[in-house]
């Protein structure tokens, strides 16, 4: 049995990437610690325990850090919608966080499971930098991280240069890619080649009809009036569940890369760029091809 730690700022990519987990018969989730990012971290919280609910679960949910280290936040409501899942009218408050804190947490899940703690990060790394930052040992006794962020190649989905979850709080993901733990990267470029959803995919999702593939698709509602707006079509994409899927099953990475990867954080206009080089020390596996086909399916089978 693997063992899961899932730390995200519950989205409504965020929520299906949770679904998709809290779905697997093969790994046990120890803990979702909830970090700002698309939204303010308290609404965050209550996404998460909505899906927690919705699955019939009873996995811990853990409330994090509020803003990035060193600057203010910046959530995407424009994008997620004003709760983060589309605002289709769920009951999105009330549910009470399980006590204690994110960061205790996270060091106390790396030293209670003896290097067996795989990290699944999907929002903004403020949580997962500070944990590191207080108790540097659990760095080598982290089994795995797997990062949704950064772009490596492409433009970003937030600036010309960058990825929202990176551009959020540069410094963190600064402390974590140089941190020296083992690090799996599925970056936007991933997600825009490998995680699209036009209306031929969303359709054959909803066929599915089950709670889960309706609460999958409902909550995408506000993406995809943003992409219509924006771009005339409500092709979507969903970069967490992407990172979800890699996280539980790697065979669908069909080629990666190591690289030295470092954050620009000196440059606003460039703030969270990924910086990419084939010399020095090789800190960050990058995807660079993966199956679409193998990621749709264990996506499809865990809405049922």
């Amino acid at each position: 049995m693997r063992h899961i730690l899932i730390d995200t700022d519950t989205g409504s990519d965020d929520a299906v990437a949770l679904v998709m987990a809290l779905n697997n018969s093969k790994i046990s989730i120890e803990a979702i610690t909830i970090v700002a990012g698309n939204i303010p971290v308290e609404q965050g919280l209550q996404n998460a325990l909505y899906t927690v609910d919705l699955c019939n679960k009873k996995t811990p949910v853990y409330l994090g850090e509020g803003k990035p280290l060193k600057r203010p936040l910046r959530t995407s409501e424009f994008f997620h919608g004003q709760d983060g899942l589309g605002d289709i009218g769920l009951d999105l408050k009330g549910r009470k966080a399980t006590e204690g804190n994110a960061i205790d947490i996270i060091i106390e899940k790396v030293y209670q499971l003896g290097n067996n703690l795989e990290i699944v990060a999907l929002g903004p790394l403020t949580n997962l930098a500070i944990a590191i930052k207080r108790d540097p040992r659990i760095i080598s006794k982290i089994k795995n991280c797997f990062i949704m962020g950064g772009t490596a190649f492409g433009p970003g989905n937030i600036t010309p240069f960058s990825e929202f979850n990176f551009w959020v709080d540069p410094e963190a993901a600064e402390i974590v890619l140089q941190s020296g733990m083992k690090i799996t990267m599925i970056d936007w470029d991933a997600t825009k080649k490998y995680a699209w959803f036009d209306s031929k995919t969303i359709k054959s999702i909803n066929k599915i009809n089950t709670p889960l593939s309706k609460f999958s698709m409902d909550i995408q509602n506000n993406p995809k009036k943003y992409k219509k707006k924006k771009y005339g079509n409500e092709t979507i994409e969903l970069a967490d569940p992407l990172a979800m899927a890699i996280a539980l099953d790697p065979s669908i990475v069909m080629e990666s890369k190591k690289y030295n990867v470092k954050i620009n954080l000196s440059n606003e206009e460039h703030r969270g760029e990924n910086i990419l080089n084939e010399k020095g020390k090789k800190n960050t596996t990058i995807i660079l091809k993966a199956s679409r086909k193998k990621f749709l399916d264990i996506f499809k089978k865990s809405l049922t």
